[in-house]
């Protein structure tokens, strides 16, 4: 049968390894491609500047693909329930494709167009592309729940064999005999300005990752040309304060879906097959696109997965509310240089170092300033182009120590971490000009020059800088206490649960 079809983009930003994309056209006689912009998500949602203009740019570059082909991206603005069936109508609309999204609110909100779909006796096809592995099947084959741990999600993905491979890039070849529809019919479709998204360009800094799959698959090329450098790769050993990133800087691709996760893994295993000898997971690139496997099914299979309360695998740990604290924290105003230098350039760029965020985190929360991962949670889903629902959530918890991992006792110093690969502060010299003629020895701890110093270097700390609102050595040891005693409380909770079951029974 051939359809009139829409394609609906909302992750899945590319035109390679796209299955519903390609699916979809080929059993077409029409074909549009639709983005939906919701006006209350301009408004309301959590998306800092540079992650609009990531979007945008996403937009730009997947219509610029489109147009070579002979076709458009049409974006409308709107609530999708209220705009689809105005869609479904005008164009005469038989068929609509789009890919599998896990996260709750997507969930939902699929349910509801595929209601809707079907009430106008349209055909809906999804097909799963975001993930190495249809997330139910990694669930159904770990006995109908999501693996707890890394290690045991590996050994279920190794039970289901090697990823599928990436479907090929949709050409002319996929599209002959479709009628690809230009015509908007009246509706507002084209991309959106960063005025129309309230977004002042002037106060935007340079774009140093530029959205779009084009970009995605030039920076893929760039890195798998170096084998070595792959085959040695291990994140731990990676500078989170390096003024050039240290790593590939891939995510933000891969969370808008500019760049497949499967076509990333088979690059990566086709260099692992011709050199024996390389690194592993966790700590591999290969590891790395594991890890955000295993967070996604977990997030997809979890109740509450982004919040303290109600989540079954998040230990209950009695954070305090220091507003005080946490505006100076997201602000890079907290008296310690390379923790407020990796805040700046969070704010500045829209992304940081993956170890430049484990210490932010643990400063945050258990560390130091002990606010809750749930308010660190928000500030990095507003400010990071890679934001992406699941990992946001699963990293927090870990490294707040809520789930995943354990060692609350091992805590990031906020001085000696960053000395371990810039001992002269270029990164904090950068971020944080005021700080910028600190001799070496002073760059990470201020408050220890002299005065004399600090007059000379024209930053007086407590007045340009600002001093240390807390004394890190020592509320490192209180929180190490506190930890223990919410782990002691949580353990016990869990030892009455089934007490209190049996009782119920009787």
């Amino acid at each position: 049968m051939s359809h009139n079809t829409i394609h609906w983009f909302r992750k899945g930003l590319r035109l390679h390894d796209n299955l519903a994309l390609l699916e979809g056209i080929r059993n077409s006689a029409e074909w549009r491609a639709v983005f939906v912009l919701d006006p209350w998500f301009v408004q309301n949602a959590k998306v800092g500047p540079n992650r609009w203009r990531f979007l945008m740019q996403c937009l730009e570059d997947l219509n610029n693909s489109l147009n070579k082909l002979g076709s458009r991206l049409f974006v409308i603005r709107g609530n999708p329930n209220e705009v689809f069936p105005k869609l479904f109508k005008k164009w005469e609309i038989t068929q609509l494709t789009f890919e599998v999204d896990t996260e709750p609110y997507a969930k939902q909100r699929d349910q509801t167009i595929t209601d809707l779909a079907k009430k106008h006796q349209i055909d809906v096809l999804q097909r799963v592309s975001h993930t190495l592995y249809d997330t139910k099947q990694i669930i159904k084959k770990n006995g109908g729940s999501a693996p707890g741990t890394y290690q045991r999600c590996l050994t279920v993905m190794s039970q289901l064999g090697a990823p599928p491979q990436p479907e090929p890039t949709l050409s002319k070849d996929d599209i002959k005999g479709c009628k690809l529809c230009m015509d908007a019919c009246g509706f507002t479709a084209d991309i959106p300005t960063l005025e129309e998204l309230n977004v002042k360009e002037n106060d935007l800094e340079t774009c140093l990752y530029v959205g779009g799959e084009s970009e995605a698959l030039k920076r893929l090329d760039k890195y798998m040309t170096r084998q070595q450098w792959v085959c040695n790769f291990e994140k731990p050993k990676t500078e989170p304060n390096s003024i050039n990133p240290s790593t590939t800087v891939l995510s933000p691709y891969l969370k808008f879906g500019c760049l497949s996760a499967r076509t990333f893994y088979h690059r990566l295993n086709e260099i692992y097959r011709h050199n024996k000898k390389h690194s592993g997971p966790p700590v591999s690139l290969e590891g790395q696109l594991y890890w955000r496997e295993f967070f996604t099914t977990v997030g997809s299979d979890t109740p509450n997965f982004d919040k303290m309360v109600g989540n079954p695998i998040c230990r209950q740990i009695p954070w305090d509310d220091n507003t005080q604290f946490l505006e100076a924290w997201k602000h890079g105003k907290t008296g310690y240089p390379f923790i407020d230098a990796i805040m700046v350039q969070l704010r500045r760029e829209g992304w940081i170092h993956h170890l430049a965020r484990h210490a932010v985190a643990c400063f945050l929360t258990r560390g130091d300033l002990w606010i809750s991962w749930e308010e660190g949670q928000k500030v990095f889903e507003e400010l990071l182009l890679d934001a992406d629902w699941s990992l946001n959530a699963g990293n927090w918890m870990w490294l707040s120590a809520s789930a995943f991992f354990h060692q609350y006792f091992r805590v990031y110093s906020p001085v000696a971490f960053g000395k371990k690969t810039d001992k002269n502060g270029d990164f904090i010299r950068k971020y944080l000009p005021v700080l910028q003629n600190f001799p070496a020895q002073y760059i990470y701890e201020p408050w220890k020059a002299p005065l004399k110093v600090q007059e000379k270097f024209k930053c007086i700390i407590g007045k340009d800088y600002p001093k240390p609102i807390v004394d890190h050595d020592v509320v490192r040891q209180l929180n190490i206490k506190k930890m223990a005693a919410a782990y002691a409380k949580n353990k016990e909770a869990k030892e009455e649960s089934p007490k209190k079951k049996k009782q119920k029974v009787k």
